[in-house]
């Protein structure tokens, strides 16, 4: 669990530095991110359900060494379609070690020790986040940028020997069984969707690839939804959105993981191509966030207690729809204290929306319900993650287009200036035109600012609805208490009170550990909200169909 987190952040800060070395356009780095996230949101389910049938510790120890393969493979290639591919590789391991990592947690631990447990797990994904940026940018200052894949080689390593030395056995044959159709239906729809997004800016809106592919997408992803409420088993229960608090808190989970992963996607090349900090300047400028996130997500469960989930969960979106309105001001002549300034009010705002989400939806559902809920908003949060980077990325590089001059330009140098801010100052570098340089800065600002304007809007309207349609459970009412508490727990009571199974209930108690544990950041940019996807996995994991031996 470390390793995802760490990795996910530790690429956000790299960006910058692999689109100078290899030429990758704007919508390259969109599809470095999206290629993980994708392969993540898609697989993630029958990634669990295969570990359930077959082993969970051996495909735990597969799904590591896939891992492994695709970080030496990103180390070694030298262009953008390659490190896409392996990126891809990359996000199929993960689908893998996520759901596991935690569903091995109840052989392990009993009921006493379990939270604990996750609550460790959860804290190493928490250490990750900030970790990430910092010897990111330490290995990039020093090495080349494949040093960033290759640092996985060691932790993977030390997962596979603990995996293998550690852990016992276990698996569930009754577990429902994997439905090729259903992951086509997710991968192919959700991919569709995303290729639509982030190739809308350089072609047109009304070309007819992107208009194929945006069809597409919504035609497969309807085939998966149709195709789910159509078993008596799903893979993903699309039933639970009938649930009026499990839907509003789904929606909150999903709408922030959006704005998050736009936020840490478009700030990175700032900092380093227009403000000039290298690349570990620009990890330990990216800490603010972090930290409003983890004093905001440890003050949240106690302030649900008191208030409810609703005021909680709002008042964190209108934190984080300020601090996208705030860094929409950022202007030329602004130094980093204004960047500072709103990455931390936004980290207040995400710290107290996920926990109290994640709990509020786990516990609005029965204990019966905990496991599918749980994979249902993780693969929600996954592809909310995948198109904020393609939304935003997108918003960005039209932004940034329309306002870069290139006038003066063959078509070819225009044309490279065009594609990412660090071809226009190779371009300019190359033809030594400091005018092309400011421009390129002024215009990648112009075009941040809109984005994190769409950041602020989709924040505040996300708190406008939860206002209105979130339920507000009150600690002390009965039934409602677990899912009201939104602390340690919380989604266990809900989930496995007393006389329910017990696998639900560890699975979701676990859950509402980890999230209180150290709840902190992104996805792939999901570099995300690490600690909630390990609680949202140990609900995951310990679905009530699970069978220990």
């Amino acid at each position: 669990m470390l390793l995802l987190s760490f990795d996910t952040t530790i690429l956000n800060v790299a960006l910058p530095t692999m689109a100078d070395s290899i030429g990758a356009t704007t919508g390259d780095m969109q599809w470095i991110v999206d290629s993980y996230t994708v392969v993540f949101a898609a697989a993630m389910l029958p990634a669990g359900l295969i570990g359930d049938r077959f082993g969970r510790r051996r495909m735990l120890v597969v799904g590591l060494a896939v891992f492994l393969a695709g970080s030496v493979a990103g180390a070694l290639v030298d262009s953008p379609g390659a490190v896409i591919a392996a990126r891809t590789v990359m996000g199929l391991g993960g689908a893998f070690v996520m759901p596991l990592a935690l569903s091995v947690i109840p052989s392990l631990f009993g009921p006493a020790e379990r939270p604990k447990a996750v609550a460790i797990g959860s804290t190493a994904m928490a250490m990750g986040m900030p970790l990430g940026p910092i010897i990111g940018g330490a290995l990039l200052k020093n090495f080349w940028w494949g040093s960033v894949f290759l640092v996985n080689i060691p932790l993977v390593a030390l997962a596979i020997a603990a995996c293998l030395w550690l852990l016992p056995e276990s698996r569930d044959p009754a577990a429902p069984r994997v439905r090729i159709s259903s992951t086509f239906f997710a991968a192919a729809g959700l991919g569709s969707l995303v290729y639509g997004i982030i190739e809308a800016p350089a072609r047109g809106w009304g070309d007819p690839v992107v208009a194929i592919a945006l069809a597409a997408g919504v035609v497969l992803l309807g085939a998966l939804v149709v195709r789910e409420r159509s078993v008596p088993r799903p893979m993903l229960d699309m039933g639970l959105l009938r649930q009026r608090g499990f839907l509003w808190n789904a929606v909150a989970a999903t709408l922030v993981s959006f704005v998050l992963t736009g936020m840490v996607f478009v700030l990175p090349s700032y900092l380093q191509g227009a403000l000039g900090y290298d690349a570990l300047g620009t990890g330990l400028r990216l800490l603010p966030m972090m930290g409003g996130l983890t004093v905001s997500a440890r003050l949240a469960p106690s302030l649900v207690a008191k208030a409810g989930p609703r005021p909680v969960i709002t008042a964190g979106l209108l934190l984080l729809a300020a601090g996208g309105f705030l860094g929409a001001t950022t202007g030329a002549g602004d130094g980093y204290g204004a960047i500072a300034v709103w990455l931390t009010v936004a980290g207040v705002g995400l710290g107290l929306c996920v926990v109290p989400s994640m709990n509020g939806a786990l516990g609005a559902l029965p204990r019966e319900r905990a496991g599918s809920g749980a994979g249902l908003i993780q693969t929600l949060r996954q592809t909310g993650a995948a198109i904020g980077v393609a939304v935003l990325g997108s918003v960005l590089a039209a932004g940034f287009r329309g306002r870069l001059h290139t006038a003066g330009l063959d078509p070819a140098s225009a044309h490279a200036a065009r594609e990412s801010l660090a071809g226009a100052h190779a371009v300019a570098g190359r033809v030594g035109d400091r005018a092309l340089a400011a421009s390129a800065n002024t215009a990648y600002l112009h075009g941040m600012d809109v984005a994190l304007v769409v950041c602020g809007g989709t924040a505040l309207v996300a708190a406008l609805l939860l206002a209105v349609f979130l339920p507000n459970p009150r600690p002390g009412r009965a039934g409602d208490a677990g899912g009201a508490a939104g602390g340690p727990g919380g989604a266990g009571r809900a989930a496995g009170g007393p006389g329910g199974s017990e696998r639900a209930g560890a699975s979701a108690s676990a859950s509402g550990a980890g999230t209180s544990a150290a709840e902190a950041g992104t996805s792939e940019p999901e570099a995300g909200a690490a600690a909630s996807e390990a609680a949202g996995a140990g609900a995951l994991a310990g679905r009530p169909a699970d069978a220990r031996q």
